[in-house]
């Protein structure tokens, strides 16, 4: 038979059948702009006022040194991802290199995490939709966007990296927008609304100066100071480590992911510190109060009023981009965790498109529960939430980084993947032929954990923070019991 006449392989897309099994459909492009998206939301375009409020001009800082601590968790993440991509991620990885009861509190308390952002970020979508139009109820705009994210999410994982990608152009080119439009400002000696020049010099001649909270202290309103700031940083950067969570689904992992990871450094740098400085380079600092965005007060200090309209656009793109991304990683977490026996069997089912679907309408209809109780209770809502997510995310962080630890050690005993490079190896030399490794691994972990346990300790000077601390020891505790009875039944 001529090669011609050669059966050809089936390509591996979304729209053609295919035995059930994830599809390596993202592409470099599809995980750059994931990676990229997943550091600019809601906590910058929003939250940043508040950081500024606690820190003045010192939040560059503050964003410097959580972002460094950010990077040194996604690299830690990465090294296992490239050697090992897995659906699930860190749950697999803790599973794998760590214990089944390791794999087991990591995936499920990432699942409640996602969760926990998701419900907030569909019960304020309601709030900028009305912004158009008043009359819509806002449950209604949440339903809608919920059953809309949804349908794409049960599309294939390329529609969802499509959606994404565009997603994360919009935020990209607002962010862009504004640093290019307060540069002019500053350049041009443009008169804004304070009547202060716009310089950058005002970091340290307006309000205090650089520090003028320090490093730490209290006031009527309770703890500010740089240190007090870090809790809200580490908050903005949660979602970043779904790198790892794509892995599985990328198509060339050993040059994608490291590509990714390494890109967040200048992402850190341009999209918080870049946008923060020159916002507090055009209005001072302690005009910035939270009731309107940094980035609207901006241009409407030079007179540019339809950036309330814009910015509002671009929110809502941030939100239903945030519901997106946690659908996804939530219903390849469910997916993970029921291979590993650390949930119900029908979660690890796929459709013939390569899609969770039951991971995905498990993850919906609880988000969707979970919405309601924001529409009935939303006070507490806002006020514990977040700060509960927050603690989660660092539960999630501290286990990545343990894992790491565990991962080295089994590489380092000959016990690496057998379809890794590493396979065969061990010793020294296993630990050399890593791929992509985390750099001075044998002090970065515990510098990061040092770093993540200063951050809960901070958490404890704010009353809702400390809630969500006290919330955070139950939570664990609920895992372990769970896990236990789980086993049991077994």
């Amino acid at each position: 038979m001529s090669t011609t006449d050669a059966p050809k392989k089936p390509r591996e897309t979304d729209d053609v059948p295919v035995p059930a099994t994830l599809r390596k459909s993202l592409k470099n492009r599809h995980i750059q702009l994931i990676a990229l998206g997943g550091a600019i939301g809601t906590g910058l375009f929003y939250g940043s006022s508040e950081s500024i409020a606690l820190a003045g001009p010192s939040i560059l800082l503050a964003y410097l040194i959580g972002g460094s601590a950010i990077f040194m968790i996604v690299r830690a993440l990465s090294e296992m991802s490239v050697e090992d991509p897995k659906a699930g991620a860190f749950s697999y990885y803790a599973t794998r290199y760590w214990s089944k009861r390791a794999g087991f509190i990591s995936g499920w308390n990432y699942w409640f995490n996602y969760i926990l952002v998701s419900m907030v970020e569909l019960a304020v979508v309601g709030s900028f939709v009305n912004y158009w139009f008043p009359a819509i109820p806002t449950w209604v705009s949440a339903a809608v966007f919920l059953v809309l994210i949804t349908a794409a999410n049960l599309l294939g994982v390329s529609k969802f990296g499509e959606f994404e990608f565009w997603f994360a152009i919009i935020k990209i080119v607002a962010v862009i927008a504004m640093i290019i439009g307060g540069l002019a400002v500053i350049i041009f000696a443009l008169p804004t609304a304070s009547g202060i020049k716009a310089s950058f010099a005002n970091w340290f001649t307006v309000g205090g100066g650089f520090f003028p909270n320090g490093l730490m202290g209290h006031t009527d309103n309770g703890w500010t100071g740089l240190l007090m700031a870090l809790v809200v940083v580490m908050f903005s950067f949660g979602g970043t480590e779904l790198i790892g969570i794509t892995a599985g689904e990328t198509e060339d992992p050993k040059i994608t992911i490291p590509r990714a990871t390494n890109d967040i450094i200048w992402r850190i740098l341009v999209f918080y510190i870049g946008a923060l400085g020159v916002i507090m380079a055009v209005v001072p600092w302690n005009t910035i109060d939270g009731k309107s965005s940094p980035f609207v007060q901006i241009f409407d200090s030079v007179g540019i009023h339809a950036a309330a309209g814009i910015l509002n656009f671009v929110c809502l793109t941030a939100v239903m981009s945030v519901y997106n991304s946690g659908l996804y990683a939530n219903s390849r977490m469910l997916y993970s965790l029921a291979k590993q026996g650390n949930a119900p069997a029908y979660l690890g089912k796929l459709n013939s498109k390569g899609v969770p679907v039951a991971g995905v309408l498990t993850s919906a209809v609880i988000t969707a529960i979970a919405v309601v109780v924001v529409f009935v209770w939303p006070e507490f809502a806002f006020n514990y939430l977040m700060s509960i997510a927050t603690i989660a995310g660092i539960i999630n962080w501290t286990m990545i980084m343990f894992t790491e630890m565990k991962f080295r050690k089994v590489v380092e005993a000959g016990g690496a993947p057998e379809d890794s490079d590493l396979a065969g190896k061990s010793g020294q030399e296993a630990l050399d032929a890593i791929h992509f490794k985390l750099p001075f691994a044998k002090v970065t972990p515990w510098v990061v954990l040092a770093f993540l346990a200063l951050v809960v300790v901070l958490m404890c000077f704010s009353v809702s923070y400390r809630i969500a601390v006290i919330a955070g020891v139950i939570w664990l505790a609920i895992l372990f019991v769970a896990y236990q009875i789980t086993q049991a039944k077994k």
